[in-house]
């Protein structure tokens, strides 16, 4: 069910195995084998790996919830994500910013 998963996310995307293996940085035969369910048990590593392509989260990912639900970021967003890295903004820092705002908003 993962396999058909992922593969059904990168086709919506319009990718190609190739083009997702090399954007998640593994290899083209171990993503076919999972797409194609013979491996049924990627690791964490890997999973995080295709999740980030998708911009999703992992347990997104690997939820077993009706494909609709999953709703994949727009290019704005996989954009901000980026600069934001690319500033060398790690996820706890803005973790941080997010409760940060969450409790600013809060206090109106």
């Amino acid at each position: 069910m993962l396999g058909e998963k992922i593969k059904q996310l990168r086709q919506q995307r319009g990718m190609s195995l190739t083009e997702l293996a090399e954007k998640a940085n593994v290899s083209k035969s171990y993503l076919s084998t999972i797409e194609r369910d013979i491996q049924k048990n990627p690791s964490i590593q890997f999973l995080e790996k295709i999740a980030e392509v998708f911009g999703i989260s992992v347990l997104d990912l690997i939820r077993d919830t009706d494909e609709e639900t999953v709703q994949p970021l727009d290019q704005d967003w996989l954009d901000l994500i980026k600069e934001a890295m690319d500033a060398g903004i790690d996820k706890k820092t803005f973790k941080e910013f997010l409760d940060y705002q969450k409790w600013r908003h809060s206090q109106k």
